[in-house]
């Protein structure tokens, strides 16, 4: 596996990272604690170093099985979570953000027996907390990381300005939000302002929530349970209009031997050396066929050509619910 840095930080991982949410929640039910500390072990085998998961994924019940998962191992990977609601003393996570310093040390010291270490690779604030100013949110790191508990600061799908003033308290290693061919919101603001600061970039659901994979189309139904059924992306309507994406990346698959999946993840790596995507999954064969993404060389021309196309599909639905959409780009 190849690696790549984190912007100008000294943080180096797999060119490839692995989203951890989904062996825990949020698409439907999850498979078996034992099966997915297997699967997280095969994937280390496999060459990926970086491990997402977060307090608020179960919650607490994810960042529990990454940390059982890789703590026979954990010199050999970089773990990020990641802080910033309210969760009631019951385990149920409430609609309130709280990046309060206080309540930020709490949450690290709470993380840290949960993942079984005694440092946080990569933190993140998990959605800006307007009560909060971002200075007293990176003031907090300060001390976090100059007591060795944490090692690089993060922020998931903060706005531009947030970002500026964030680094300029404490300097920010990686930005987390949503990025891919089924949305390219970042390009305007995110993504050159973390260019000129020398921030990495991770974007989380790099194949669209699994749209892009080619496996999912207006017909198909998800389990009560699984988030997708209240994203407008995901309703039949848009599902249907949509698919001209998928096509689009089916005709590339084609042209390149591989899958529409590894040309949606391809298309994420070409764009940035400093873009590190984190697919997540709980199947092997799923696993592996992300992995070969790595290996799959667009050329500038594929790309333009690529870009070309979507320019021309009108894509429908929003990425998230009113309500979730309303925490982002803060």
């Amino acid at each position: 596996m190849q690696k790549r840095k984190l912007g100008k930080s000294n943080l180096e991982v797999s060119a490839l990272g692995l989203g951890c949410m989904g062996m825990s929640a949020n698409y439907g039910p999850a498979p078996g604690k034992q099966e997915m500390i297997a699967f997280i072990r095969t994937a280390v085998e496999r060459g990926v170093t970086f491990f997402d998961t977060a307090e608020a994924y179960g919650p607490f019940t994810n960042e529990e099985l990454v940390g059982e998962a890789l703590a026979p191992i954990r010199d050999q990977v970089v773990i990020a979570t990641k802080f910033g609601f309210d969760i009631e003393s019951s385990g149920k996570r409430s609609g309130r953000l709280n990046s309060r310093p206080e309540h930020i040390k709490q949450v690290a010291e709470a993380s840290l027996k949960r993942l079984k270490t005694d440092h946080i690779d990569l933190f993140y604030q998990h959605r800006v907390d307007p009560d909060v100013p971002i200075e007293d949110v990176a003031g907090a790191f300060n001390d976090l990381i100059r007591e060795g508990k944490v090692k690089h600061f993060g922020l998931s799908e903060p706005g531009a300005n947030t970002i500026r003033r964030a680094h300029a308290v404490q300097p920010v290693t990686a930005v987390q939000s949503e990025y891919s061919l089924f949305w390219r919101g970042p390009e305007a603001e995110i993504l050159p302002t973390l260019e000129e600061l020398g921030i990495g970039f991770v974007p989380f659901s790099p194949l669209g929530a699994g749209f892009l994979t080619g496996k999912i189309n207006e017909n198909t139904k998800f389990d009560s349970t699984d988030f997708r059924n209240v994203v407008p992306r995901f309703s039949s309507e848009a599902r249907k209009a949509n698919q001209a994406l998928v096509d689009l990346l089916g005709k590339f698959a084609e042209q390149k031997k591989a899958t529409p999946a590894q040309i949606a993840i391809a298309w994420l790596l070409a764009q940035k050396p400093w873009i590190v995507p984190i697919p997540g999954t709980t199947k092997l064969h799923r696993l592996e066929e992300n992995i070969g993404a790595v290996a799959v060389r667009l050329t500038p021309y594929d790309l333009g050509e690529i870009n070309s196309a979507a320019s021309k599909i009108e894509l429908q639905g929003a990425r998230l619910p009113e309500a979730a959409l309303k925490m982002t780009g803060r």
